[in-house]
């Protein structure tokens, strides 16, 4: 689950991280009224979406007045803004956050993820703030400072001098920059984060650490624990068909492809995806259903797909375990009457109860394509697309 900036802020203020004080509005006249709430000579007006780049898409202007504040306000919500996270259609920006400007004397990058390999969370510090980690990670890898956290113990003071010390920070920052960094661990193991990011983490000319930008996703399994971050979530900012799969139990991510795949098991649907990618198409969707899926999950599953204007296909790869494979047929049967079905449809089975799913599936008189492997299924499938 992700965050806005102003709500990331607002965490880590509570925690102790400087930010900048700002206004949260939801209009053009609203950023005016904020610049003047501010008192500030400049200030910076940020949409807020739950992508990166707004920068570089024209969603963070300067501003120097109300007017001007109301100008940039309309400019950025007149029109969807793209960034390289959003897509070639954008995201409509709804909110925005008027922010105090300040004079930076030098941009940082803090951030923390889950290393799998040490099975800790690692906190990442670089002298090239204000710069995408990706691009620093290809071009100065050796500018990316990492460091392991305890979970239990948190981020040493010992760690966080090291880390301020090798970034180029002067002595006379250190305690600053350790209480910065030990608080933003703290948040990431109290919160159930799996991504934090303060990107720029900035030094002002009057020796101030601010988090100047703030980044958030939290762990989805661990929000039955954190219900403040729950209310948080802005349904606005989702794909709709992903919000109603999880309301279905049901794993759906949304793909830029053609194919719609309904599997049971991640591990199963990665390999999906991959060998239709391998017979020369691109699957719309990431659907897993689970293990012990019902005949109506399965049919809401299958109504996802068919949502999906892009969908010109669909490839059913299930291993019956405990999703018995009979479960299976007779939820594709009830969806395909259901719907009137025209699109070209495979299944490929295996597992429990099989032969038995494969013969409801028989017997339905439905136009399903059957396949006895996944190379065999992917290659039916992208030869019946490519016929449609």
């Amino acid at each position: 689950m992700k965050i806005h900036e102003y709500q990331a802020k607002a965490i880590l203020k509570a925690a102790g991280v400087p930010i900048l004080e700002g206004r949260v509005v939801h209009s053009a006249k609203g950023a005016a009224a904020a610049f003047s709430e501010l008192g500030c000579a400049i200030a910076v007006v940020k949409a807020q979406i739950h992508a990166g780049g707004r920068g570089k898409g024209g969603g963070v202007k300067l501003v120097r007045s109300a007017a001007e504040a109301e100008a940039a306000a309309t400019a950025i919500m007149a029109k969807p803004l793209i960034t390289y996270q959003t897509g070639p259609h954008g995201q409509k920006v709804k909110t925005l956050l008027v922010e105090q400007g300040c004079a930076i004397e030098r941009e940082l990058y803090a951030g923390i993820a889950l290393d799998r390999a040490s099975k800790l969370p690692v906190l990442m510090v670089s002298s090239e703030g204000g710069v995408e980690i990706e691009v620093v990670a290809h071009s100065h890898p050796e500018k990316i400072l990492k460091e392991p956290i305890d979970p239990i113990t948190g981020l040493l003071p010992s760690q966080a001098r090291r880390l301020a010390k090798e970034v180029g920070l002067p002595p006379a920052l250190w305690e600053k920059a350790t209480q910065f960094l030990q608080a933003l661990c703290r948040v990431y193991v109290e919160k159930d984060l799996s991504l934090a990011e303060i990107n720029p983490l900035v030094v002002t000319k009057d020796g101030q650490l601010l988090a100047l930008d703030a980044k958030m996703n939290f762990d989805s399994n661990a929000l039955y624990r954190q219900p403040g971050v729950v209310a948080l979530r802005d349904l606005d900012e989702e794909d709709p068909s992903e919000i109603a799969g999880q309301e279905a139990g049901i794993t759906y991510i949304s793909l830029d492809g053609n194919i719609g795949c309904l599997v049971n098991g991640a591990g199963l649907a990665m390999a999906t995806m991959d060998i239709i990618k391998l017979y020369g198409a691109a699957p719309a969707n990431f659907l897993d259903v689970g293990g012990g899926a019902t005949k109506d999950q399965v049919a809401k599953a299958f109504r996802l797909i068919l949502a999906d204007p892009k969908v010109t296909g669909i490839l059913i790869n299930i291993f019956g375990g405990i999703l018995r494979c009979t479960t299976l047929a007779e939820g594709i049967v009830a969806a395909v009457k259901e719907t009137g079905l025209s699109l070209p449809l495979v299944v490929r089975l295996e597992g429990t109860e099989v032969e038995q799913g494969r013969q409801i599936l028989r017997d339905s008189g439905l136009a399903i394509t059957t396949a006895s492997t996944m190379a065999d299924a992917a290659e039916k499938i992208v030869k019946a697309t490519a016929k449609a």
